[in-house]
């Protein structure tokens, strides 16, 4: 088994806004843990603006935006989270404690 981008669209579907998960996070939750880059993949394979997965609201395990090749990109992830309500510090991080996902928190009709 392998993991897929369906897969990884999937799990980040679930995740609420004004929530974030980390890469880390996501490729374990789907069962392939230490899988984070792979996940990274995916996320960039997907065209900005025409997709229903919530790309924006996965972060590094720092809890900050990674940076992207395309200028701006980094920008306009921070401002649709920021629009979810998720607050960043002056070092562009936000408190993984208070934003991140944890599917075991929500009913299931929120997860």
């Amino acid at each position: 088994m392998s993991l897929t981008h369906d897969t990884i669209y999937a799990l980040v579907r679930r995740i609420p806004a004004g929530r974030v998960a980390t890469y880390g996070q996501i490729a374990a939750l789907a069962g392939f843990p230490r899988h984070a880059r792979q996940v990274g993949y995916a996320l960039a394979a997907l065209h900005d603006g025409h997709t229903d997965v919530p790309w924006h609201r996965v972060v590094n395990a720092g809890g900050a935006v990674s940076r992207r090749a395309d200028p701006g990109g980094e920008d306009y992830q921070r401002i649709l989270l920021e629009a979810e309500g998720v607050v960043f510090d002056e070092h562009g991080c936000l408190s993984l404690s208070r934003f991140q996902w944890r599917p075991d928190q929500y009913s299931n009709s929120e997860s």
